[in-house]
């Protein structure tokens, strides 16, 4: 068969690009046999980057209550038997089903051109392609003026998100322009936005019931454009429409958009979304567990979110987590033959909506929460782990320490650590467990631009991945894993003395919730 070469050269850089990735260790130093068996394998055997082609480009974005969500679980589940780990898959609850399709969003008028714009997860479809007017919110001040304007509505694509004068980032604003000017750029936007808060505040409707009651006035669909300030980035959540089709259009495009409406020149755009509403759909976590040999009944627990807002494949969250957490287990397996403790993996369901596969699993297991020895929780990015908290257990720095010192010193160097912390209370999964008393830890890694430029947006892909960071964070969890699983005494529990806030009052322990169980009451 010919081979074609423009595609065969850049494959074998691809190959020759993953093999640079290692981790690196001092050679003087005196690691466990087994830790250092964790080094040799995520450097020589890696399946880190397979892994992520097959969850990222092969399934897809996660969103809760879709086919591809339910496909993650069973691959997760799959691979983790592949490797001899026993793994099943847990039901916390269910959410309404539905499937994204393809969507063009087009301007037909004054002039056409394909616009770059994506469906709002769970958002309607169009039976047919709609196409209308374009128009802008009114320039009113109180909800009697917004109300009395809402018939205009009718028939109209909404946009209904602010106009952003500028679409440069801060950073490249500070760079370029004379303080003078940078200090001016940055007041206006300061303002706009602050204009813009109380203009909603002032027509007395909030995110949740402006786009409501524009369903309700006969908006023929909503446009928003949730812009993160870096080009080209926009956050894409939940449509809060049930009949009419809501999009987000990239910045520029709505930029355009909102300028040729406010001038009178009456731009019309087509919209068409293929999307599917599906029946209600179970919810599920992947449970993997490797039985403990000497202490079965206490447990070490691995955990990550496997869901995700569907702009993008979900990369940084959390593939990453998961695929820290899944080649950990592997390596565990592999290398660690005579665990004392129970190993167990947790890829959870629902984050992105509270929590809720997490909460289950501790709502659910009451069993397996008494007798947690700890739980390492990586969420927030590619980068290398750099900081943990000890969420306010007052004995986290004797056992977190004694353990980190069982991981090589080129790992455990860039890790700032903070005793006893505060207890998480809601940002990822280890809050769950924190809540329940249980000590659950975030492995906290690195920026690398993840709240700006891929945190539930449309640039969170594959290539953002840095598999030298994720290496990192496997020998780092497989060691902490591996120390934690062998250290002779169970884990304190005791909590800190929790601090005042500025009112003089003393700040709550977090409360343990419950998980939303179904989607019936979600916006």
């Amino acid at each position: 068969m010919k081979i074609n070469k423009f595609f065969a050269v850049p494959a074998v850089v691809l190959a020759a690009q993953f093999s640079w990735a290692q981790v690196k260790v001092d050679p003087k130093e005196k690691l466990d046999p087994i830790v250092k068996s964790f080094v040799d394998e995520i450097n020589n055997s890696s399946q880190l980057e397979n892994m992520a082609y097959e969850l990222l480009d092969g399934i897809g974005p996660r969103l809760v209550g879709t086919p591809e969500m339910l496909a993650a679980n069973e691959w997760s589940v799959a691979k983790l038997r592949s490797w001899g780990i026993e793994s099943n898959l847990q039901q916390f609850g269910t959410w309404k089903g539905w499937q994204r399709g393809i969507t063009h969003v087009d301007m037909t008028y004054p002039r056409v051109k394909s616009l770059a714009a994506t469906q709002l997860a769970w958002s309607p479809a169009t039976k047919k392609a709609v196409e209308a007017e374009v128009i802008v919110l009114p320039k009113v001040s109180s909800k009697a003026e917004f109300d009395a304007w809402l018939p205009s509505a009718k028939g109209k694509i909404v946009l209904m998100a602010q106009y952003q004068k500028i679409g440069r980032s801060d950073e490249q604003i500070k760079e370029f322009a004379t303080p003078e000017l940078y200090e001016k750029l940055k007041a206006e936007k300061e303002q706009a936005g602050k204009d813009f808060r109380d203009y909603v505040k002032n027509i007395g409707y909030d995110n949740n019931t402006l786009p409501e009651a524009l369903e309700k006035a006969g908006a023929a669909g909503i446009a928003i454009s949730n812009w993160t300030g870096i080009m080209g980035a926009n956050r894409i959540f939940g449509a809060k429409t049930s009949k009419i089709p809501m999009i987000d259009i990239d910045v520029e495009d709505y930029g355009m958009l909102y300028r040729m409406a406010e001038k009178g020149a009456k731009p019309k755009i087509k919209v068409e979304a293929q999307s599917k509403i599906l029946p209600d759909a179970k919810n599920f976590n992947t449970i993997g567990m490797i039985k403990g040999k000497e202490k079965p009944e206490e447990y070490v627990i691995l955990s990550a979110h496997l869901d995700s807002w569907d702009g993008a494949q979900g990369a940084t969250d959390n593939g990453t987590g998961t695929l820290t957490m899944l080649e950990t287990m592997r390596i565990l397996k592999k290398y660690y033959p005579n665990n004392k403790r129970t190993i167990v993996l947790g890829l959870w369901g629902s984050e992105e909506q509270g929590l809720n596969g997490s909460r289950g699993f501790v709502a659910d297991n009451p069993q397996i929460m008494k007798g947690t020895q700890a739980v390492f929780n990586q969420d927030n990015g590619t980068g290398r782990v750099i900081n943990i908290s000890g969420q306010g257990f007052v004995d986290s720095y004797s056992y977190i320490g004694k353990w980190l010192n069982g991981v090589p010193k080129t790992v455990r160097d860039q890790i700032k650590t903070d005793f006893p912390g505060m207890p998480g209370g809601g940002g990822s999964d280890h809050a769950s467990f924190v809540a329940a008393g249980v000590p659950g830890f975030s492995l906290s890694s690195l920026n690398w631009g993840y709240f700006g430029y891929t945190w539930h947006t449309t640039k969170d892909t594959y290539d953002k991945i840095v598999f030298d960071e994720v290496k990192n964070n496997v020998v780092l969890t497989a060691a902490l894993a591996y120390m934690a699983s062998e250290d002779p005494e169970f884990t304190s529990r005791e909590r800190r003395v929790m601090l005042q806030d500025d009112k003089g009052e003393t700040v709550k322990w977090p409360e343990a919730k419950e998980p939303r169980r179904d989607s019936k009451e979600y916006k």
